[in-house]
């Protein structure tokens, strides 16, 4: 049976997942549960609303395997197909690459939540607080990447995991700095993998659909 992974088509975890399947090129039947900019995701898909307590995207089923966290659903996916690897090998990178997923997840994003609710006040200082915070993972990231190509020496899931974390901060105004050259220069090499731009060539087709504004970093895979 193919597996099936409900998504949404501004879920940021649900792209994750997505992301993650392209590259492991694991087939699956993509569900997009309904959304809209104003009730978002109410009312609830009722496969969601029963396999996660919390209600949210992304959900994945897999015959009796039902998952509904992207980075369980990574782990899943690497002991499933294992090749290519999307951790490293060493005990050491793979802890790193790890890391660096749950920093994205757990750190970078929570102020770009916050931002959120704060696009008309940009001057506040909770604002501003959140726009630092996020700034501040940057520049821990750019020092961590030095002259790699990726975020943990080879291609992983950490990568896929602060690419699309980062297309959201910019949205809301936590963009890249001149002082975080490496991360701009690894944002253009991960937007030229084919199922990174499988993936978000849609999210920001809806957006502008929407009348949403695309971030400038992002218009190149939008002109797609």
């Amino acid at each position: 049976m193919t597996m099936t992974l409900f998504s949404g088509p501004l879920s940021m975890f649900g792209a994750k997942a997505e992301i993650a399947a392209r590259e492991k090129a694991i087939p699956f039947d993509l569900v997009m549960v309904p959304f809209d900019m104003q009730r978002l995701y109410d009312p609830k898909h009722p496969e969601v609303t029963r396999i996660n307590p919390k209600r949210q995207v992304p959900v994945l089923v897999d015959g009796p395997v039902e998952i509904f966290d992207s980075t369980q659903i990574f782990e899943y996916f690497e002991h499933l197909r294992p090749e290519p690897p999307l951790w490293p090998e060493s005990p050491a990178d793979r802890a790193r690459a790890r890391l660096i997923e749950h920093l994205s997840d757990e750190v970078y994003f929570p102020p770009v939540i916050r931002l959120m609710s704060l696009q008309d006040r940009p001057d506040d200082p909770a604002a501003v607080a959140a726009r630092e915070a996020a700034a501040a993972v940057c520049r821990r990231l750019e020092d961590v990447i030095g002259e790699q190509a990726y975020l943990a020496g080879a291609y992983s899931y950490a990568d896929i995991a602060f690419f699309m974390a980062q297309l959201f901060g910019e949205r809301m105004g936590a963009r890249l700095a001149d002082d975080t050259p490496r991360l701009m220069a690894w944002r253009q090499r991960m937007g030229r993998r084919p199922a990174v731009r499988a993936v978000v060539g849609p999210m920001l087709d809806y957006l502008r659909g929407q009348g949403r504004p695309i971030p400038e970093p992002f218009q190149a895979i939008a002109a797609d």
